[in-house]
């Protein structure tokens, strides 16, 4: 009788086979649910991750003039750090001390005088059958900018409404001073939540981050400082009222890249027309040159060395970045692009598709 039972099953047979199958589908699943739940946190946060990214973007600019003194400071890293709290401390509080009487005049001279040019060229408009400024005319200074909320986005605005400009800046100052005095102890806890055997290279792609991220606010510090004072220069010796001003607003702007520069122009060709129009042609042309020399041989040279980004990529990443999240992701897309570049080829490509050519 028992020649005529049917054989049990091996191990390799079908029925062994199927909780395998189970549970490799289940963990898939699970893998996407996580990957799911987490854009969705992302989304639904982005305005705070913003305000955490550009904190972690002060902390590298500070650990980066800490790194620098090294050389010529050699002490503790806590020590450099804090000299360098205490120098950009002075500078700053020296400025707005200095600047407290001088710029509050300058800055209403600009708007006086902007405003009689809006004006002059709502006329100028309305005799050609034109109105481009609404009923305000050249007083409602919103009309001559984009609405970013209109023109970019639609879910997440990047600092929200109840949260001012002001306390925004605060909160990023804080969390740079947090990140810079011990970052290592933020990217180990980290670098904790994933697997023992993964902790080294992610580790040591977070530390590339931080260096790209380093490099490229050295590099954008340096294009800003010397688009400010070029520009202030240039039109303090054509004469322009208002010139520090306009070169600070410059050089500030500066920092978004391709869309920075353009609104920066809009204020300098106002205030310089009721000069005339050889003033006027002088002004926007030398901003012109200095821009294109700045954005096309210095920019690329010094991009190329810190946050290697093609610039069609850039140009993407803005839009995409302004779209989700406004006008501050439109300032900070080119470092989300450069540490986006690192994490894709280190993760994706190099450990996951295995090319390592890259």
């Amino acid at each position: 009788m028992t020649d005529l039972l049917p054989p049990l099953p091996v191990s390799g047979d079908a029925p062994l086979r199927q909780p395998a199958r189970w549970r490799s589908g289940l963990s898939t699943a699970l893998i996407v649910l996580v990957v799911l739940l987490g854009l969705a946190l992302v989304w639904f946060t982005a305005s705070s991750l913003l305000v955490i990214f550009a904190g972690i973007l002060f902390a590298a600019f500070l650990d980066a003039c800490a790194r620098a003194l090294r050389p010529v400071f050699p002490v503790s890293h806590t020590l450099r750090l804090s000299t360098v709290i205490a120098v950009l401390t002075l500078i700053v509080g020296f400025g707005a001390v200095r600047g407290a009487a001088q710029l509050p005049e300058q800055v209403r001279s600009l708007i006086t005088t902007i405003d009689g040019q809006i004006d002059v060229l709502q006329e100028r408009l309305l005799a050609f059958g034109i109105d481009s400024f609404g009923p305000e005319g050249g007083r409602n200074f919103q009309g001559l900018l984009p609405d970013f909320g209109q023109l970019f986005g639609h879910a997440q605005v990047a600092v929200g409404t109840a949260t001012s400009v002001l306390m925004t800046t605060i909160l990023i100052i804080f969390i740079g001073l947090s990140f810079s005095f011990d970052p290592a102890v933020y990217r180990d806890s980290i670098v904790r939540c994933v697997p023992i055997g993964r902790r080294d290279r992610v580790r040591a792609v977070f530390d590339e981050m931080g260096v790209a991220l380093r490099a490229w606010l050295v590099g954008q510090a340096v294009r800003m400082l010397l688009m400010g004072v070029v520009v202030w220069g240039s039109l303090y010796w054509l004469g322009v009222p208002g010139a520090f001003v306009l070169g600070v607003q410059a050089g500030i702007l500066n920092f978004i890249p391709y869309l920075g520069p353009i609104v920066a122009a809009v204020p300098i060709a106002l205030v310089a027309m009721p000069l005339g129009v050889g003033p006027l042609v002088w002004a926007v042309g030398i901003y012109t040159l200095i821009q294109t020399i700045e954005g096309y041989v210095i920019g690329p040279l010094i991009q190329k060395r810190t946050a290697d980004v093609p610039t069609a990529w850039t140009l993407v990443g803005i839009v995409i970045a302004g779209t989700l999240f406004g006008t501050l992701g439109v300032a900070l897309a080119m470092p989300l692009m450069a540490i986006g570049r690192i994490a894709l080829i280190r993760f994706y490509v190099e450990d996951w598709l295995g090319d390592r050519t890259v």
